[in-house]
């Protein structure tokens, strides 16, 4: 019994029949789109930095498939994973970005288009003067399982009954506990194009969830996807063309940037949305989006009296775990959330100044932030209580045109 087949069973016990034959159809469609350019397979209106595809084999070129181009976003020393690597053309731009000190890894399920990539890689390596990309056989909503290491076991444990199967599931724990493929927080980027809506939707909670487990605490997901601005119908669902497709398992957008949020993500922000859709079906509207999400919220809430002021335009606006930030005012926050809304590197400190204490409390001496407290900080909280300091000016010319203080 070959791992597909084991994974085939798995998913008759998990699922239903039909959920079995449109994985088939997906796994078939892009094996064919690995032999032979696939017209249908996605949208084609994704542009890429030029410099960045000079390198590339036409191959690794014409046979990729997305809607979005989500590898724009990382920078150099990132751990990237790419879910869903297909041809290999999104790790071999990433490899350029993330530079020798960064890391690629290109998930697929698709024995064709991981061979299509791994083909090209002594050439890539050689063109780009380093290796750092490795492509690895994964269901993206199961990464902690390493497929090929499972293969393994499998031609050494020929599986015959069901006791067989047992075994082999239990192999497959024992892999995801003690080998995994990606271990808990050990990712900065996170980048897709095309292929989540591929997942059958009772493991798409699954799918979310094992993002943000891999993810590092500060790390980002940055996904471009189809959504519809309606569910799709039942028939839809139950067509594989349109599943393969990229039609059928698409979310509506709404619901795309929800699940984001009740895997336990924040900073969630659409980066791009397709104007005009990309395909109507039955009257509802297929688009391409691209999203980005962060990790790291969890955590124990320390007062170091901080504030953050939020700069505008809107009178107030209101974060994922429901704080108010009023435009103007100095907003009590705990040391955790102050480190989220002033991080450079996060989605929120272009809008907000952050208000550091003027006597530094170490976190060793901290204790924990009252949210029943008032939100508008006093000033005298973050000076001290005792602050009556007078410093003025000896400049005569400070506020003058080109005065160092004006």
């Amino acid at each position: 019994m070959s791992v597909d087949t084991a994974l085939d069973k798995e998913s008759v016990a998990d699922g239903s029949p039909e959920d079995v034959s449109l994985e088939h159809a997906v796994r078939d469609r892009y094996a064919k789109g690995a032999s032979e350019v696939e017209a249908g397979l996605c949208c084609a209106a994704t542009t890429y930095d030029p410099a960045l595809l000079e390198l590339l084999p036409s191959e690794i070129v014409e046979k990729d498939y997305g809607c979005g181009d989500p590898a724009k976003y990382a920078i150099p020393g990132d751990v990237v994973i790419d879910l869903g690597s297909g041809s290999g053309k999104a790790c071999y731009i990433l490899s350029q970005k993330v530079g020798q000190s960064g890391r690629v890894i290109g998930l697929d399920f698709n024995d064709a288009m991981l061979s299509l990539a791994r083909k090209y890689q002594a050439t890539m390596a050689e063109r780009i003067g380093y290796a750092n990309v490795e492509f690895r056989k994964a269901r993206i909503q199961d990464m902690a399982l390493d497929l090929d290491r499972a293969a393994t076991w499998l031609e050494q444990n020929p599986v015959s009954s069901v006791e067989g199967v047992d075994a082999y599931n239990a192999e497959c724990e024992r892999l995801r506990k003690e080998q995994p493929l990606l271990a808990d927080q050990s990712v900065d980027l996170i980048v897709s194009s095309c292929v989540l809506n591929l997942v059958r939707p009772d493991e798409k909670v699954k799918l979310f969830r094992e993002m943000h487990r891999v993810l590092k605490r500060g790390g980002r997901a940055v996904i471009s996807d189809i959504v519809s601005d309606e569910d799709p119908t039942p028939d839809m669902m139950a067509d594989p063309h349109l599943w393969s497709g990229c039609i059928s398992g698409a979310f509506r957008e709404d619901r795309f940037l929800e699940m984001f949020e009740e895997a336990g993500f924040y900073g969630i922000e659409i980066l791009n949305r397709q104007t005009e859709p990309w395909q109507t079906v039955d009257g509802i509207e297929f688009r391409a989006m691209t999203v980005r999400a962060f990790r790291g919220k969890e955590g124990t809430c320390w007062e170091r009296n901080q504030a953050v002021i939020y700069q505008g335009p809107w009178k107030q606006v209101r974060d994922d775990d429901g704080h108010v930030l009023q435009r103007g005012q100095r907003m009590a926050v705990c040391d955790k959330n102050y480190q989220i809304l002033t991080n450079p590197a996060g989605p929120y400190a272009a809008d907000i100044v952050g208000v550091e204490p003027l006597q530094n409390i170490d976190l060793d001496e901290a204790e924990l932030f009252d949210c029943k407290r008032p939100m508008i900080r006093d000033p005298r909280q973050t000076k001290g209580a005792d602050y009556r300091n007078t410093e003025l000016s000896s400049d005569p010319n400070c506020c003058e045109p080109g005065g160092d203080c004006c």
